[in-house]
């Protein structure tokens, strides 16, 4: 009764991820002054998690077809494939945050590197280095370690293939990040740097910093679990494994979308011109005309106009 239950969780948290991202990634494309190289970083990074929930569902779809049974045998290839592309989709997760870390330090630092940076170099660092150590790590499996759904840690080296450059990105983002602490706090003292340019600099840092060490304290506490543990720490342990791996997607959305200061004004400022041009939301409201006709005579002490006299055009109040 444990694992219905854990699929029922991950699988209601991978949805969540998915419909999150699918909105905010909408919201990006939709207003054209959003478009610019730090959010097409940013959907580049909704992309991934959309990948990686998408083919948790293909995989479950493909091998749990049937609570009772476990199809893996019958499709050996497909879910070997699901498998790969699984773990290739967590690999530019990881990847697409070292480029969030790398671009912001490109903002920060002007005098390092060039702001101009074309988005093409970072899609090719996002996912082609993912790319290639999935075909090192699928091809290790294919000779040495070839059983089931390539889900089992039978030899560590193999493993360590994944491990590592996962972990190499964690630690040049945290180098990254002190580095872009020490140029903040270094222009925070010059007198010509600009409040509004600082604090956005500023929230952007605190976002992707707390991705990166949400990302690295799961990855690092998860990825070092040992192969033989007591039925208890494994329920345990995969149950909050999955929580937070299924909710990864929608913490990005959040931080990266919904909580954006720039996306919010941008909404505001699209519902607020929506409704000015919607005719029944500012149709004008006719009151009676007397209480105006009676402020009127007390005000202009005209005792010719009487209350059968048509109103004045100028006191329709709308």
């Amino acid at each position: 009764m444990y694992f219905p239950y854990v699929k029922t969780m991950y699988t209601a948290g991978y949805a969540l991820s998915l419909i999150s991202l699918t909105i905010a990634i909408t919201i990006l494309c939709l207003f054209r002054k959003l478009h610019c190289t730090r959010n097409y970083i940013h959907i580049q990074l909704f992309v991934s998690f959309i990948l990686r929930a998408s083919f948790i569902f293909i995989k479950d779809s493909v091998l749990f077809t049937d609570e009772d049974f476990y199809h893996c045998d019958d499709y050996p290839v497909v879910c070997k494939l699901v498998v790969m592309f699984s773990n290739y989709c967590i690999m530019a997760n990881y990847s697409w945050l070292l480029v969030e870390g790398h671009y912001l330090h490109t903002l920060v630092s002007v005098s390092f590197f060039s702001k101009k940076k074309p988005l093409w170099w970072y899609i090719i660092q996002g996912w082609g280095l993912p790319m290639i150590v999935i075909v090192s790590w699928g091809l290790a499996k294919y000779f040495y370690e070839d059983e089931g759904c390539w889900e089992t840690r039978v030899h560590d080296w193999v493993w360590w293939i994944l491990r590592v450059p996962v972990l190499l990105f964690i630690v040049i983002n945290f180098i990254f990040f002190l580095s872009i602490i020490r140029i903040l706090v270094g222009k925070l003292r010059m007198p010509d740097m600009h409040g509004t340019e600082f604090s956005q600099y500023k929230r952007l840092t605190k976002s992707t910093f707390l991705l990166v060490t949400l990302f690295g304290l799961y990855y690092i506490l998860f990825a070092f679990l040992p192969i033989k543990v007591s039925g208890l720490t494994y329920k345990i342990w995969t149950f909050v494994e999955l929580a937070l791996a299924s909710t990864q997607g929608f913490g990005v959305a959040v931080l990266y979308c919904f909580l954006n200061g720039e996306v919010q004004y941008e909404v505001q400022r699209r519902w607020r011109r929506w409704r000015l041009k919607t005719p029944w939301l500012h149709e004008p409201k006719r009151l009676s005309p007397y209480p105006g006709l009676l402020a009127s005579l007390f005000r202009t002490g005209q005792p010719g106009m009487t209350f059968d006299d048509p109103p004045p055009q100028s006191l329709e109040i709308s």
